[in-house]
This record gives C-alpha cells, structure tokens and sequence, in this order.
C-alpha cells in the first residue's frame, strides 16, 4: 500500500493534536479526533467527549453537517462497530456519505473493533495503519497507551519511577529527603500530569505521606492517588485519602477501618487473596474504575513486586551523583526480562534513562 500524500499526513497531524485535547476526560473510552477534509477544505473536526456524550466522528460529522457527503475522515483510532452508549462510529460515518476513511491504529478491543471491515462492506475507501507510517502510528500508539493496555492486557499501562544515587541506594547517604535536584522532580510533576493515577504502596503513605498531585507545574487534571494496601493500614487522616485516593486491598478483616477510610473521601476496593497472583489481580481492578495509566511511585518493596510480576511497560529512572560504592542499580527486573534504553538524557545534574522491556521475539 502506498504511503499517505503530504495532505494526508497533515489531516491526521491534525486529528492526532484534537485527540490530546481530550486526554484524561474520556475514560472508560480513548481520547481520540477526526477530522473531515472535502475538496482540500476541513469541514468538521471533533474530539471524544467525556462519558456518555459523543465519539470524534460524530462530533466532527454534527459539525460538518450536509458537507460531509463526499469528505475523507481522517481518525486517530479504527471508528468502532460497537453499539454502547453511543451508535457505532463506522455505520456513522457510512451514513453521512463519507467517502473514505483513513486511521492511524487498529482498535484491539474485542466489542468495539471491526470498523475497518464495516466500512469496506459499505463501499468506502478505507485506508489503514500500513499506509500511515511509523511516525503517525506511533505517536497515537503512544497517546493511546493507556487504552491499548487495558484492551489487550486488562490492566493500566505502567510506568515505573525511581531515583537512586549512582551506587544503588534509594536514600540519599546524608539523609536528606529527596535524592534527585529541583529539574528532575520538576519533570516528575509533569510524569503525573500526563497520566491518570499516582501508585504507591501503603508503607510510602506511612513513611512521607505524599499528596501525589501536580504542583510544580501548570495541568489540565490532577492524577488520582491510588495505594496498594493489602492491609489496610493507610491512616483516614492521609492526605492522599483527603484527595479521594483509590486503596486497594484484600479482604480486610477490620470493616470499621474500611469505613473511617470512605468516611474520611477515599474508596476502599477489595480484592481478596483467593490464591492467584495478587497484584495482577489488583491492578485489573484498578483499571476496571477507569484507571487506564499509573505512574508508579513506590518503594523498593513494591518497585521489586511490579518488576518480578513482569507488570511494568516502562520505567524512567532518575540517576543521581550520590554514593561512594560501585555503580549499581536499586531494583532488578524479573529474570529473563531484559529493559533497553528507549532514550538517555539529563535533568539538571541528575542522568535520566527511559527504559522499556524487550518484547520476547526481539530479544530471541
């Protein structure tokens, strides 16, 4: 298949930055846009709205009105063929008369996807990812990292960050709170303002006490506070509880505790031990509150739990000029797994690498 002409690409460019717009006010469905192009001119464009209001394409098609017949809808995500809240995008499209429809990513969801052959069916010129180019399919696989995640894995996407000194220690040497300097913790405000959960564990909450929202820099949102705590023992009087924080736990035994906690803002959700994995468990729980990515922020106990569980799509760890030792490093990921540097860079004198593990069928 031929690749898009320079018009093309700048359409779904386009689509791609309406998509962005909606970020984080979508869920449980993906951010996604549309834009309608007839005889060169753009004659409707839209955004997914929040919850129960309409996908892209039919914003751009209310928009576009009789002047859609004819157009190319150039769509981040393949239009759904699913019947939910709303009608199905592809029939939609077919409706108004479009006459093609170009997109940049497969739907993987197993009710929504199918669109594409939809489409064809009914006699549109559908133009897929093959035609779209690494460029632009990657940009919306990564601004839909979230949603792929839970639709292929049933989990949130996760993100994995750590600060460590350049010998392998999670604590400064001298005791002082924060390992990494002003520029580095800048950039983890901005970790958390593109995301839609902080993670932690229960002993980060009884050791700092952390707020896990976005202070250092401008946001459209604040992330939601989720901790693991399996045994409840996250104080009511935590300031992530008093933002309304997600605990996750196993069956508590203590219901009163349970009730001080939601009592005080925070939702207590249970996940009970019953013998599999319970961190697995725990998480495609957090993604069935429509949790779609996490920043993890844990300690070493829990950083060491995500890593072994083979749970963790990317960590951005925070290298500091600390320590007399060897260079190490603080946690290890699970045996056989390997992590490859995606990019290196710096944030003020500290090393900062992006970190993603080797699919199997590469590192065969």
């Amino acid at each position: 298949m031929s690749a898009l002409a320079a018009a093309d690409r700048r359409a779904l460019a386009r689509a791609i930055a309406l998509a962005e717009t909606a970020r984080h006010r979508t869920a449980p469905n993906p951010a996604v846009g549309c834009v309608l192009v007839r005889d060169g001119e753009v004659v409707g464009e839209g955004a997914t709205a929040p919850p129960g209001g309409p996908h892209a394409e039919a914003v751009a098609l209310r928009a576009a009105g009789d002047r859609a017949a004819g157009a190319t809808a150039y769509v981040t995500l393949e239009p759904c063929a699913h019947h939910g809240r709303t009608p199905p995008c592809a029939a939609a499209l077919a409706d108004a008369d479009v006459h093609g429809v170009v997109y940049a990513h497969a739907d993987p969801h197993g009710l929504a996807a199918g669109g594409a052959e939809v489409l064809r069916d009914r006699g549109l010129r559908v133009v897929g990812p093959d035609a779209v180019g690494e460029v632009l399919h990657g940009a919306v696989a990564a601004q839909l990292e979230g949603f792929l995640s839970v639709a292929t894995a049933g989990r949130p996407h996760v993100t994995l960050k750590l600060a460590q000194t350049l010998d392998g220690a999670l604590t400064a040497p001298d005791g002082r709170r924060w390992i990494t300097g002003p520029t580095a913790r800048t950039a983890v405000h901005r970790w958390r303002a593109e995301v839609d959960a902080v993670l932690v564990g229960s002993g980060t909450v009884l050791a700092d006490d952390p707020r896990l929202d976005v202070r250092l820099v401008a946001a459209d949102h604040q992330p939601r506070p989720v901790v693991l705590d399996r045994r409840l023992r996250t104080p009511p009087s935590a300031r992530v509880v008093t933002r309304g924080a997600l605990i996750v736990t196993s069956a508590p035994a203590d219901e009163r505790s349970a009730r001080r906690l939601t009592d005080a803002g925070a939702q207590v959700l249970t996940v009970p031990a019953d013998g599999a994995p319970w961190l697995p468990q725990a998480l495609r729980a957090v993604a069935a509150t429509g949790i779609r990515d996490v920043l993890a922020e844990p300690g070493a106990t829990l950083a060491d739990a995500l890593l072994a569980a083979r749970l963790v799509d990317r960590v951005v760890l925070h290298v500091a000029d600390l320590g007399d030792g060897p260079p190490r490093r603080a946690v290890a990921p699970a045996s056989g797994q390997v992590f490859v540097t995606e990019r290196a860079g710096g944030a003020g004198p500290d090393l900062v690498l992006h970190l993603r593990p080797q699919p199997a069928e590469e590192a065969a």
